[in-house]
């Protein structure tokens, strides 16, 4: 199993930008693909992004694409998310997940065995 640990939420105004780490540890989170999921109370996890262990492949949710980009440091142990162009409807609370899954299953947040605690995006209007 791998520990995650999210940081870097907060308020922002509408039209803001903020960055969220994700730092890992345990087992070698360099063999798992990495991904970013949001949910606001009472709504189901919704898919952000997701990135391939080596790095070389990303996937995002259409409504964040060219907005927001998702990348990792395999040595630090981190993934981050970068979160520019905020809208009100981004504001959720954010988690970043790990799997071993492979193929077309990177928004499926049941396919994610680990978890971390979320952290809370506010965006002001």
């Amino acid at each position: 199993q791998v520990q995650l640990v999210e940081s870097g939420g907060g308020l922002v105004q509408a039209g803001g930008s903020l960055r969220l780490s994700c730092a890992a540890s345990g087992r070698t989170s360099s063999d798992y693909r990495m991904g970013w999921f949001r949910q606001a109370p009472g709504k189901q996890r919704d898919f952000v992004a997701a990135i391939e262990p080596s790095g070389d492949s990303t996937f995002y949710a259409d409504s964040v694409k060219g907005r927001f980009t998702i990348s990792r440091d395999n040595a630090k142990s981190k993934v981050n998310l970068i979160m520019n162009s905020l809208k009100a409807e981004d504001a959720d609370v954010y988690y970043c997940a790990a799997t071993r899954c492979s193929g077309p299953c990177y928004s499926r947040p049941k396919v994610y065995a680990c978890w971390g605690t979320g952290t809370q995006v506010t965006v002001t209007s």
